[in-house]
């Protein structure tokens, strides 16, 4: 498999992926289906709104198909045992500080692959470019991290 191709996902983020890839096939492709049929039993297709809706809604989730087909055919599973390693790796829990903060507030962060990237659950893709920057490192060094209003600098404080 090319490593460029994989999708880097816990066993609990493909499973994930496998729900919604069963939800498309077994529930949404029938809802749309009946949609398309109703729609087409009003008449002209030329000005018929819900039938453009619901065709376009059907490219939606066949698109969403193959992308999850595709990224569940090419998954590569983040093991428990690489999570616990000296070096943060993907799977890695992460406990970083500012370098030039006076709070002392620490951010800690769960590096994962991109499919199940969540900043609001502190899950940050390893594409990203502070899971970037953190890759690979280990416990007390320094990172500088280029974002857009210039490079901020952290600490990796512990890896849990």
């Amino acid at each position: 498999m090319s490593e460029e191709k994989a999708t880097l996902v816990t066993r609990e983020g493909l499973r994930k992926l496998q729900e919604e890839l069963d939800y498309l096939k077994s529930v949404k492709r029938k809802e749309v289906a009946k949609r398309i049929k109703e729609a087409i039993s009003y008449g002209d297709l030329s000005e018929n709104s819900e039938y453009e809706d619901a065709k376009n809604d059907q490219a939606f989730i066949e698109g969403r198909v193959i992308d999850l087909e595709d990224k569940i055919k090419y998954a590569k599973i983040i093991d428990d045992k690489q999570k616990k390693g000296k070096t943060v790796q993907i799977g890695s829990t992460v406990i970083i500080e500012r370098v030039d903060s006076k709070s002392g507030e620490h951010e800690e962060y769960t590096i994962v692959g991109s499919t199940e990237a969540d900043p609001i659950n502190n899950k940050i893709s390893n594409e990203s470019p502070v899971g970037k920057a953190l890759l690979g490192k280990s416990s007390g060094e320094k990172v500088k991290v280029d974002v857009p209003k210039g490079d901020i600098e952290y600490k990796i404080v512990k890896l849990v």
